[in-house]
């Protein structure tokens, strides 16, 4: 027997969400069939990853397609139960009841996105305990039904709670999603670049609406100070970094992110996706309409972790400088760092008494020598050690001014 036409258009239009949203997201076709699955079947899914693997706005685009009362948070420490459940009604709480106002919050919506759900405090996790099992919100004295069909969660791990085990139970079904960089590169950084383009083109149309608005209350008198820039201008070069050509560059920007990559650098797909926005911008503040190889050089700025600093910058000037681009100031060595920090400080602490001026100018040239080697850690820690030394014999001796 064969199904109902509502059941079977049903499927058919659930598989063309599937499709697309499989073209908008590389790599992640496994997890939008189980979150396709979790609605079906009435279940709660979570999915399990690092930060930048899109499993926020994979959840978001799913919930655009389906015509549902949505409700989404981002839960922290700090999230308190009221901005999940509703507020206080006071006209009841007067009355001597006690009872919250749920209309637009959790407990009226039918599909949920919570962001970070391990977050939430034991009181908002213990109402979800029951909410997500029984869909019933215990409303002061009452019991409310929960029209709830699924609540799709997000987290970076799971917490090693067992007061935690229950609330985590509730999701049958789990997704470890992992970057998409080192499998699928290439694809996604053409999908990302897409979808990129759509995000900040759609935020300036509506910064730019909603000025609008507010200028029409408020007209702009029509000065400009000779060099300023106003937002309305910013906004329209923003949109011309959707048309900037940034063929000439994919495959340096290709090879240079599996390096890096390969020697064990993280970047998450957001950052590797969002990093081609800025070679565009690069390139437009060149005035040029096709980005080049020397446009590579904001990715020496993207990395996460402060040890791939070094790596990640090095790579990266290496090719910048391979195509004519300008070579990075030269780091100079220790030794050299230490000899002008003794030549600053010998006279200031060979006997005599100097005068307050050069103390406190020398204490200011040793200030910089001791910035550079911050922004370049010394290979020899005694070199940090010693300057550290000098520094202190000379604000002993600024001390004696007072």
């Amino acid at each position: 027997m064969s199904w109902g036409q509502d059941t079977v258009d049903t499927i058919r239009d659930l598989e063309y969400v599937r499709r697309r949203l499989d073209g908008e997201f590389v790599g992640r076709d496994r997890a939008v069939r189980l979150l396709q699955l979790a609605v079906v079947c009435r279940e709660h899914a979570l999915l399990l990853g690092p930060t930048g693997t899109a499993k926020s706005e994979l959840i978001s685009a799913l919930a655009r397609h389906i015509e549902a009362r949505h409700f989404s948070y981002l839960l922290t420490r700090f999230t308190e139960p009221s901005e999940i459940f509703g507020a206080l009604d006071f006209e009841q709480f007067r009355q001597g009841t006690y009872q919250v106002r749920t209309e637009g919050m959790l407990p009226t919506a039918e599909l949920v996105f919570l962001d970070e759900v391990f977050q939430g405090s034991s009181a908002i996790l213990n109402t979800l305990l029951t909410l997500l099992n029984e869909r019933r919100y215990h409303n002061g004295a009452r019991a409310e039904h929960a029209p709830l069909i699924s609540l799709l969660g997000a987290t970076n791990e799971i917490p090693d709670d067992p007061g935690l085990t229950a609330f985590s139970d509730r999701f049958l079904i789990r997704l470890e999603v992992e970057p998409v960089g080192g499998t699928d590169l290439e694809r996604l950084l053409q999908v990302g670049w897409e979808h990129e383009t759509r995000r900040f083109t759609a935020a300036v149309q509506a910064a730019e609406q909603a000025r609008s608005a507010d200028t029409a209350a408020q007209p702009f008198d029509g000065h400009r100070t000779s060099g300023t820039v106003t937002v309305e201008r910013l906004g329209r070069l923003t949109l011309r970094l959707r048309d900037v050509g940034l063929d000439p560059v994919l495959g340096e920007h290709r090879e240079l992110v599996r390096q890096l990559l390969i020697q064990g650098v993280r970047l998450s797909d957001r950052r590797l996706v969002r990093s081609l926005k800025l070679v565009a911008g690069a390139a437009l503040l060149r005035e040029s309409r096709t980005a080049e190889p020397v446009d590579l050089w904001p990715l020496a700025h993207i990395w996460t972790d402060p040890a791939d600093r070094t790596t990640v910058e090095e790579a990266v000037q290496a090719v910048v400088e391979k195509h004519g681009g300008e070579p990075a100031g030269r780091r100079r060595r220790d030794d050299e760092i230490l000899l002008d920090a003794r030549e600053i400080g010998a006279p200031l602490t060979a006997g005599r008494r100097p005068s307050e001026w050069s103390v406190v100018e020398g204490l200011h040239k040793l200030a910089d020598l001791s910035r550079e080697l911050r922004e370049h850690p010394p290979v020899n820690t005694q070199t940090e050690a010693e300057l550290s030394r000098i520094i202190a014999e000379v604000n002993a001796l600024l001390d004696q001014f007072e």
